[in-house]
């Protein structure tokens, strides 16, 4: 079971750093995943992870970026939309679409996994972490054929799956069961208060008025592993 300081990015505790895997990710996920990382290869794919755990001032800066528009926001469709068009309550609505807010990125727990094909990228390409590039004809569709087959042998499913109303789908996001449903149940709306209060994020006001409907709607409503508790427990 993940404290406070673990569910809320603010502090390393629970994650050890990879060199070999080039991020630093829960203890307990390691071994699922390096074991998950060898038979995709023997299919020929190489699974790399582009991003894991991530702690609270790294989202808190990915946040206050989008804010005012020094990082792009995208559409469901990964279309680039306009930040000047967007009044403070739809800025808002369009960062947690794509973004975490900090303290409830579900990377601060270290058992997600953001993750592409190496094997697949031609030279110099640049991931973006696009819809298309998992769609058909996508550099990584491949691989994300493979994970529907095969990830939850391995604990790993994917909470966003499917749009539920809140986060966009992101077939690259990976989350290890084990650890993220009991941290999940544990994260709630007044642990939120509680670290947004303390915060640098812009618009932290306007956040905080909304944050029992944001936690619902942003971080509770994902898409839960197959299998139910049993799954999730093993």
């Amino acid at each position: 079971m993940l404290n406070d300081l673990e569910l809320t990015g603010r502090t390393r505790s629970h994650v050890v750093q990879r060199d070999d895997l080039k991020a630093a990710i829960h203890a307990a996920a390691v071994e699922p995943f390096l074991a998950m990382k060898a038979d995709a290869a023997r299919a020929g794919l190489d699974i790399a992870i582009t991003s894991a755990f991530r702690d609270f001032e790294a989202q808190q800066r990915i946040w206050n970026l989008k804010w005012t528009g020094q990082r792009p926001l995208y559409d469901p469709d990964g279309l680039e939309r306009e930040h000047a068009s967007l009044a403070p309550a739809l800025l808002m609505e369009a960062i947690l679409c794509w973004s975490a807010l900090p303290g409830a990125s579900r990377h601060h727990w270290g058992s997600e996994l953001d993750v592409v094909d190496s094997a697949a990228m031609p030279e110099g390409y640049r991931v973006q972490l696009l819809p298309a590039e998992a769609e058909p004809g996508g550099v990584f569709h491949a691989l994300h054929r493979w994970l529907d087959a095969n990830m939850a042998r391995y604990g790993f499913f994917r909470p966003y799956a499917s749009f539920r109303g809140g986060v966009h789908p992101e077939a690259w996001h990976l989350s290890f069961a084990p650890v993220a449903v009991p941290a999940l149940e544990a994260l709630t709306p007044d642990l939120l208060v509680e670290v947004v209060q303390s915060s640098q994020m812009l618009g932290k006001d306007l956040v905080l008025e909304r944050i029992a409907e944001l936690h619902a709607r942003f971080v509770a409503n994902i898409d839960a592993p197959p299998g139910g508790p049993a799954y999730a427990a093993a």
